[in-house]
C-alpha cells in the first residue's frame, strides 16, 4: 500500500524524517504547489492525482490540514498515524488517525489526541489532556495535565498551558501561560486569566 505525505514543506519533510526512523517507506509527497518536482529524492504529485493508499498531512496550518484530509478521505485514501520511535507515549493514551508525533515528544498518561493532531519536537502533553482534531503543539511547548485544546487550536513554540485550562477552538497561543479555566470555553491571546 503506498504511503503519501501531503505537504512537501518543512513539516512534511520532518514527517518524512519520522517515517524513515520507523523504517516506513514513503511513496511520494502530495503538494499542488510543487507537483512535478522531487523533494528529498521523492516525486511530488498533486493530491487529486492519487486514488488509493495511506496518507499523513504534514502541514502545520489546521485549515489546510482539514481541507486536504477531507479531499484525500473522499478519494478513498486512509489517514495513518506516524509516531517517531524516540517519542514517549504513555499508557491509556488514545491517538486518532492522522496524528503526527515527532521525536522527543512526551505524551503522558490517559491523553486523548483527535484526528490529525500534531505534537512537534520536544513538546510535552500532561496527563488527562484532550486535544481536539487538528490541534497543534509546536516544538518545546508544554501542555500541563487536564488541559483541553479546542479544534484547530495552536500552541506556539516554548509556550506553556497551565493545568486545567482550555484553549478555545482556533486559538493561537504564544510563549507564556494561555487559556481559560477548563469548562468555560474560549481562549486568550494575552496572558493567563
Amino acid at each position: 500500500m503506498p504511503l503519501y505525505i501531503c505537504g512537501a514543506g518543512g513539516v512534511g519533510r520532518e514527517a518524512l524524517d519520522a517515517a524513515l526512523a520507523t523504517t516506513l517507506t514513503v511513496t511520494a509527497f502530495l503538494d499542488d504547489a510543487r507537483a512535478g518536482e522531487k523533494v528529498r529524492g521523492l516525486p511530488v504529485l498533486r493530491p487529486a492525482d492519487v486514488d488509493s493508499g495511506d496518507y499523513l498531512v504534514g502541514i502545520a496550518a489546521p485549515a489546510a490540514r482539514a481541507r486536504l484530509a477531507l479531499l484525500l478521505d473522499e478519494r478513498g485514501l486512509r489517514a495513518v498515524t506516524l509516531v517517531h520511535p524516540r517519542a514517549v507515549i504513555s499508557p491509556e493514551t488514545s491517538i486518532a488517525a492522522g496524528c503526527l508525533i515527532q521525536a522527543n515528544a512526551h505524551v503522558s498518561s490517559s491523553v486523548t489526541l483527535g484526528r490529525h493532531v500534531q505534537v512537534h519536537y520536544n513538546a510535552t502533553i500532561g496527563h488527562d489532556a484532550v486535544l481536539d482534531p487538528r490541534s497543534t503543539v509546536y516544538p518545546g511547548a508544554n501542555i500541563s495535565g487536564n488541559v483541553h485544546l479546542g479544534e484547530d487550536a495552536t500552541v506556539g513554540s516554548n509556550a506553556v498551558v497551565l493545568q486545567g485550562l482550555t484553549v478555545g477552538a482556533g486559538a493561537l497561543g504564544g510563549p507564556g501561560p494561555r487559556g481559560t479555566p477548563r469548562g468555560t470555553g474560549g481562549g486568550t491571546r494575552g496572558g493567563a486569566p
